[in-house]
């Protein structure tokens, strides 16, 4: 189990946009990918979620852009859980370059649901033993 998870990327060509900078959308998918990737690492990847019927939706994103980032550039995507209630967790990020600059700063309020019935509910406790909660600094 892994309490603050580091998800590397290189900023993809096809990440910039007309101002040659990635585009602000981007910096959602890579939170996800974060997310997703942070779960895996906890023993929880997709098809352990489609076998449980239920799993985690975004409900809000928050992000404050403080630096742009640029095609080639390498970035770490540092991701932790500071909360889980009964059926909504809240997840942080911090987006840094190489050089150990914060490019931007972020998180997200997920729901857990079931996926038949596509509504909140309760995180079961095998899911949410596996997210060490981190308080958000």
């Amino acid at each position: 189990m892994t309490g603050i998870f580091e998800f590397p990327y290189t900023v993809a060509n096809s990440d910039i946009d007309e101002l040659n900078h990635a585009g602000n959308y981007h910096y959602v998918r890579w939170m996800q990918d974060a997310a997703v990737a942070h779960s895996n690492a906890n023993g929880w990847h997709p098809q352990k979620y489609q076998e449980l019927g239920a799993g985690w939706v975004a409900r809000s994103h928050n992000i404050t852009y403080l630096k742009p980032a640029y095609e080639d550039d390498a970035l770490i995507i540092k991701t932790w859980v500071s909360d889980l209630k009964s059926a909504t967790s809240r997840r942080h990020y911090e987006i840094m370059n190489a050089a150990g600059e914060m490019l931007a700063k972020a998180e997200t309020n997920w729901a857990f649901i079931s996926f038949k019935t596509q509504k909140p509910t309760r995180i079961p406790a095998e899911v949410a033993k596996c997210f060490e909660l981190v308080e958000n600094s």
